[in-house]
């Protein structure tokens, strides 16, 4: 029977009459509240019914209820608090002084038996008081539906109170509850169990109340996890997969990437089901995701899923499609994504800040105006001479052509007709020559004097540069030129025909799992090919958004963020993970993040998460940080805590879908059963 069913099942406000007064059967009495407010109450507790209870740990749920009769006076509410940290009692002191007296008395007189305590110092000693906050209250409407509201409209006195701690039945409901609904349908997913101490002395004897997440809480939203190494974050991810998956299954169509026209709604929803399959792309910093290791333990994304998985890697190997770029076929990408690269990038000499200077972007006018297509050829020709002389391997019979006078073609090599197409070889002798004798040719001068302007513009000149190693004209070589391009060859591959993002956003668009193993390159070069990929499928679907056609759900999934997002302190909005979380909603883009750290991520994404996962932080400056989003308050002094061997997977939950924080021990992750479940 599934949550849904049972929640038909749950009276929430069963009470039976015994004894002249109501008694509530949803849980065991705790106490009655002394002091109450809007936002936390202080409860009295006995040690006798802390042991019926089993355990009131810090942390767990408990519920206040007006003590009457409901029916009578329509009260049909009840108060949800959180149990925080021990309540000072007004008669503390005197019972501090009353115990201090006894202890001295015993070791007066050499007896430690508690025989020796009289009834009514036992009675007083037996009491104590916990502070709880105040998450909200549960009521009926006119219907008789339950509803959740995350504030208190009204509260009455303390003393007409009663406190319990709910039965399995009830916590179920409690930590599952939803505005629209309680989840455990099509499309959820189980992912774990309450738990609320990394001590399980009770729990170990109590039944599991199960935890569900409603997996369109996650598509299209910022999801974050946060905690130190090796306290579960890779088996959260899995598990929020696993919960998009089940979801995409239930798709009814595959979205149509060629369809120009606007769909008659773009709502991305039929129902629980999204309308058109999951995309969701894992960027593998480690490559744990991408290949096989002793932790997953048969449950790789990439087997279970191994239909709609397909893997990407910056170097070749089998089993994956490469992450490389044909630099002679993607003219424009190629020179960016060279310019990225650190070689490149982090040069100050002049001769390499002017080729960082010139785009091959292809011109709007280029088909209509002779002109601009001449110059924008010769610039292509160069720089193919330029990849060629720096080790980058073209790809079979490839050719390069551009327009040249009779005139200037005679200057430099009467047997070369460069509109007729050469090799990569005489193409490069060609622009070798042109630049040896283009200060002292004729044909430039006269062009200059006729026309206004020098035969060879800015850009070129920096390419011929690049490609003669020489600074001027006719000089020798004087500089590294094309040499600093070598470490980027080892990027480019002669055999694709499109670029891999190009290939890698079709698959997302047609819902498949990509993971990108990034494990085999740098800091610098991880974060070049990520951000490429981001790049290409955010402005893919924001064209698609600005012309009125529908986006599916795109899933990015990044371990180890801080290597790649802004830092706290960077307020550069403009930045294309700033962007994912700020705009990301609309496009139905969703982020999920993985760090050990808090203050390691930008204000601008944590500000826009909607979903955080928190296990252990280990410092009091991550707890300081913590405390200003959601109820995480409540459990800074729990989060410090932890146990290596106990207390993996113990983490602290708030979804969209849910109005407050849920401490929960993640189910391990297991491959789907037959029924996909």
């Amino acid at each position: 029977m599934s949550i849904t069913d049972n929640i038909t099942k749950v009276d929430f406000f069963k009470r039976k009459h015994e004894a002249g007064k109501w008694e509530w059967d949803t849980g065991k009495f705790v106490g009655r509240p002394f002091k109450i407010s809007y936002t936390d109450a202080s409860v009295l507790v006995a040690d006798a019914w802390k042991e019926r209870a089993q355990g009131i740990p810090q942390g767990c749920f408990l519920l206040a209820y007006y003590d009457c009769d409901p029916d009578k006076l329509g009260l049909h509410e009840a108060v949800l608090l959180r149990v925080i940290e021990p309540a000072e009692l007004p008669t503390d002191r005197d019972v501090v002084s009353s115990m201090v007296e006894y202890y001295k008395d015993t070791i007066r007189t050499g007896s430690d038996k508690q025989s020796q305590l009289d009834q009514y110092s036992r009675y007083e000693f037996g009491f104590s008081g916990v502070k709880c906050s105040i998450l909200g209250c549960f009521y009926l409407d006119d219907s008789g539906r339950l509803l959740f509201g995350a504030d208190l409209e009204n509260f009455y006195s303390a003393h007409n109170y009663s406190v319990i701690k709910p039965n399995d039945e009830l916590l179920t409901v409690i930590v599952n509850y939803r505005d629209k609904g309680v989840p455990g349908g099509a499309g959820d997913i189980r992912i774990g169990k309450v738990r609320y101490s990394s001590s399980r002395r009770f729990a170990s004897t109590q039944a599991d109340v199960p935890v569900y997440v409603k997996a369109k809480d996650f598509a299209g939203k910022r999801t974050a996890l946060f905690g130190m190494t090796r306290t579960g974050k890779s088996n959260s991810i899995k598990k929020i997969i696993q919960a998009n998956e089940q979801m995409s299954a239930l798709a009814p169509m595959l979205l149509d990437t060629t369809k120009e026209s606007p769909e008659e709604s773009l709502e991305p929803f039929k129902g629980d089901a999204p309308k058109y399959p999951i995309g969701q792309i894992i960027f593998d910093m480690n490559g744990e995701y991408a290949n096989k290791n002793l932790q997953d333990e048969g449950t790789a994304i990439f087997e279970i899923y191994k239909d709609k998985t397909e893997r990407y890697s910056i170097v070749e190997k089998p089993g994956f499609k490469v992450m490389k770029v044909n630099f002679y076929n993607e003219v424009e990408s190629g020179l960016e994504l060279m310019k990225a690269f650190p070689s490149v990038a982090d040069d100050t000499t002049k001769f390499m800040v002017g080729f960082r200077s010139v785009f091959l972007d292809k011109p709007e006018n280029y088909s209509t105006d002779v002109s601009t297509k001449t110059r924008y050829d010769r610039r292509v020709a160069v720089y193919y001479c330029i990849l060629y002389r720096a080790g980058f391997k073209e790809p079979t019979g490839f050719k390069v052509k551009w327009e040249a006078s009779t005139d200037i073609c005679g200057e430099v090599n009467k047997a070369l007709k460069p509109s007729a197409g050469l090799s990569l070889e005489d193409a490069c002798n060609w622009w070798e020559q042109l630049w040896k004798i283009y200060d002292s040719s004729p044909t430039a001068q006269d062009y200059k004097k006729t026309k206004g302007r020098e035969w060879a513009d800015d850009d070129l000149k920096a390419l011929l540069v690049m490609l003669t190693r020489c600074r001027t004209s006719g000089g020798t070589p004087d500089c590294n030129g094309y040499r600093n391009l070598r470490p980027v060859a080892t990027q480019h591959t002669p055999l694709t025909k499109t670029a891999f993002e190009q290939d890698i956003l079709q698959a997302l668009r047609a819902g498949k799992i990509v993971i990108a193993d990034l494990s085999s390159g740098d800091e610098e070069l991880q974060r070049m090919y990520s951000e490429r990929i981001t790049r290409k499928v955010f402005r893919d679907a924001m064209d698609r958004f600005t012309s009125a056609r529908p986006n599916n759900f795109i899933q990015f999934y990044f371990e180890e963020a801080h290597n790649l997002f802004p830092k706290k302190e960077d307020k550069d909005l403009s930045q294309i993970y700033n962007r994912l979380a700020k705009e990301g909603a609309k496009l139905h883009i969703g982020l999920v993040y993985a760090t050990q750290e808090v203050s390691s991520i930008s204000g601008n994404i944590l500000k826009a998460t909607q979903n955080w996962f928190i296990s252990h932080l280990n410092n009091e400056d991550e707890i300081k940080e913590l405390r200003k989003y959601y109820d995480f308050s409540d459990f800074s002094d729990s989060l410090v805590r932890f146990s290596q061997d106990t207390d993996k997977g113990f983490v602290r939950v708030k979804t969209y879908s849910n109005a407050f924080v849920v401490p929960v021990q993640i189910d391990k992750f297991s491959a789907p059963k037959a029924d996909g479940k």
